[in-house]
């Protein structure tokens, strides 16, 4: 009974369709791979909500890189951020001299951004970027902008195609709005 159907019951209207994101998602990808071509690049995911943009945008990408991945969270099971982030799976790989760019799922407030772009310059890379696919800029709460963005959405919650809410509806193929009455208790 719990399957895809049952989950789309919940989703009150698809923001983002799948053949509209592998679209994006290819266009992101050809960028990054001519703002980098020949350069030394770890292409960095943030766990978990990244990890299905991440592999998209990593087979699409044209250039030598190298893959790291980081769990970092400020949500828990929460649907706003706490304020508090939590490191739970530090990087592998060394960016010493290296050109990061961090794939994130979605960047709101940019209070985990923030957090984890003065971690990671502290480490001295030769550069540092923000690849995420969606973007809710009216959330800011922190100056902090990505450099490279597949969609900027209206403040709504999101889930699907990596997003969760309790850590359930990451493997819907497209970008939907969660009902409100499933995350209130109405």
């Amino acid at each position: 009974m719990w399957g895809k159907e049952f989950m789309a019951q919940n989703i009150s209207e698809v923001l983002l369709t799948e053949e509209r994101i592998q679209k994006r998602v290819k266009e992101l990808a050809d960028q990054i791979s001519r703002d980098y071509q020949g350069k030394e690049v770890v292409l960095l995911c943030i766990l978990k909500g990244a990890c299905i943009f991440f592999a998209d945008l990593a087979r699409a990408m044209t250039i030598h890189m190298q893959m790291d991945f980081m769990g970092i969270s400020s949500y828990g099971d929460a649907q706003k951020t706490s304020g508090i982030v939590r490191i739970s799976k530090d990087m592998d790989t060394s960016i010493t001299g290296r050109h990061v760019i961090i794939a994130e799922d979605i960047m709101d407030s940019g209070l985990t951004l923030t957090y984890l772009t003065q971690l990671l310059s502290s480490r001295n890379p030769a550069s540092l970027r923000i690849c995420c696919l969606l973007d809710k800029p009216e959330r800011r709460e922190c100056e902090i902008t990505p450099d490279y963005c597949g969609f900027i959405i209206p403040n709504k919650f999101v889930v699907g195609y990596g997003l969760d809410y309790c850590g359930e509806y990451r493997n819907l193929p497209y970008v939907g709005v969660l009902k409100p009455e499933v995350y209130s208790g109405s």
